[in-house]
């Protein structure tokens, strides 16, 4: 499979995988560095940044793999990265900050809001702040369940999947922070330890793909409204998406512990489900399964979470173990056709369902 033909599934690899430092010499650091270059380069290389897939969209796919762009962009130095990136989001909207192909009804459409921070701090250009500002106030009129969460899309009512963590989480938190919006701080809060409430396996202590708060989805259980599966990809939005968040909400705010606690809880359960390989599989719990498969995605975004969690303080250095054995095991997954980078064992996309 030629790198991206799931863009959100490289921009996991580049954005957290290969910027999540295992050891700090030199040498560990130049090693991740090479693979993200190569993986940015190739992607640059397939598509000029405004036709990006799917093209004219203002979507996650695009801001997913953006944003490891932008990580990279921090580490190299390479302007011709933060000019990949304006082009692109320069391509979404006017000059008013008016975004062109844009759906408010789902949060997958306010990810890549995420770019505009960058491109407003080292800009100025006020467009880029119109935009945000449009994004958050879509946010703050989100449909919620009457629970008070977000609706995974609005034509998925009563719906929240683990996903939307990442996709509202980490532009509401960095908005309230560089904004004075410290409701938002409580809002990001409330999202994500109701979803863990509402996705949590006490046995396994892995979350749920989605949760009906009406029980009345056929994939919805019928006392827990629970989905029946552990997916992969969708766990992995959410640690990412939890320390994303603890980069700007205050370790005051009296639900920040209990933020790193549920990190830490959901990063120990995964760890027991690592396979001998090192990686983890589409299923998580079911790699007895002789058609389960051994899935690169979520792999990287735990081996991610881990190396993110263990700096944070939040899990013991112990867990670098564990990531240091998924990092390499998907290292060791890579092919090269020419100069590109191949990125295989990528889910496309799951919805909510059995197995």
């Amino acid at each position: 499979m030629k790198i991206m033909t799931n863009l959100s599934a490289m921009g996991q690899i580049l954005c957290y995988t290969m910027n999540s430092v295992i050891e700090k010499q030199a040498e560990g650091i130049n090693m991740i560095n090479k693979y993200a270059k190569q993986s940015i380069e190739t992607m640059m290389r397939l598509h000029n940044a405004e036709e990006l897939p799917p093209k004219g969209r203002f979507h996650y796919h695009q801001g997913v793999f953006l944003s490891g762009v932008y990580k990279n962009y921090l580490l190299s130095g390479n302007e011709e990265y933060f000019n990949y990136i304006k082009t692109y989001v320069d391509a979404m909207m006017d000059e008013d900050g008016n975004i062109y192909d844009y759906n408010k009804g789902q949060m997958d459409d306010i990810q890549p809001g995420i770019l505009l921070f960058p491109l407003y701090e080292k800009t100025g250009d006020a467009k880029y702040k119109k935009a945000l500002d449009r994004l958050i106030n879509d946010m703050d009129n989100y449909p919620k369940t009457e629970e008070g969460g977000f609706f995974h899309k609005e034509w998925h009512p009563n719906e929240m999947w683990l996903d939307g963590l990442y996709m509202g989480g980490p532009i509401l938190a960095e908005y309230g922070a560089r904004f004075d919006r410290a409701d938002l701080f409580d809002e990001v809060a409330f999202q994500a330890l109701l979803m863990e409430k509402n996705t949590k396996d006490e046995k396994t202590g892995l979350l749920y793909h989605a949760y009906d708060c009406k029980r009345s989805i056929p994939w919805a259980d019928k006392v827990t409204g629970r989905a029946p599966e552990f997916w992969g990809r969708s766990i992995g939005w959410v640690p990412v998406a939890v320390l994303d968040d603890l980069d700007f909400i205050p370790e005051t705010h009296p639900k920040y512990n209990e933020l790193c606690r549920m990190v830490k809880d959901l990063l120990t359960a995964l760890a027991k489900f690592q396979s001998e390989e090192g990686r983890w599989y589409q299923v998580v719990d079911k790699g007895d399964r002789e058609d389960n498969w051994l899935e690169n995605s979520c792999s990287c975004l735990y081996v991610a979470a881990m190396c993110k969690a263990v700096r944070k303080g939040i899990l013991g250095k112990e867990f670098l173990e564990n990531a240091k054995r998924g990092y390499e095991a998907v290292i060791n997954s890579l092919k090269y056709d020419g100069e590109d980078l191949l990125v295989g064992g990528v889910c496309v996309g799951t919805g909510v369902g059995n197995y």
